[in-house]
């Protein structure tokens, strides 16, 4: 079951990429149309910061999918570096989620915690394999009495 899990979290992450620069794409030629300025910060300065904004989380979300879409078709762990870049984004979406419930609604929120579900269970799925001296040690035999 955890080949299609850490599939699904991949198809799901690169699908929220994909939304996540729409999204502020969006923002920032709305920002940038208005020409307005958050505490008369320069329009220009907010409409670049948006798209710049847009694209790392889109490259992270990228980036997080292709972890989990690796480990799916190896049907192996990720290495330590993807098992922490995996949990990093399995925390943001658990905050995001939190945000989003208020700022949002509960569509946005029950979203977010799927792909926090689907996430928990790509990294619980491919657990830390047992060390080759566990394997070894087994279970010994009573003594004698």
């Amino acid at each position: 079951m955890r080949r299609p899990v850490a599939i699904v979290t991949a198809l799901v992450l690169f699908g929220e990429a994909v939304g996540i620069v729409l999204i502020n794409a969006v923002l920032a030629t709305v920002a940038e149309n208005q020409n307005m300025s958050l505490a008369g910060m320069d329009p220009d300065a907010m409409s670049a910061g948006t798209w710049v904004m847009g694209g790392v989380s889109g490259l992270l979300l990228v980036l997080c999918g292709l972890i989990a879409l690796i480990a799916g078709i190896r049907d192996r762990a990720p290495g330590r570096a993807g098992r922490i870049v995996l949990i990093g984004c399995a925390v943001v979406h658990g905050v995001l989620g939190a945000v989003t419930v208020g700022l949002v609604g509960w569509g946005a929120f029950a979203f977010m915690m799927v792909v926090l579900a689907l996430l928990v269970l790509t990294l619980v799925s491919y657990g830390p394999e047992p060390r080759a001296d566990d394997k070894a040690g087994g279970e010994t035999a009573p003594a004698a009495a």
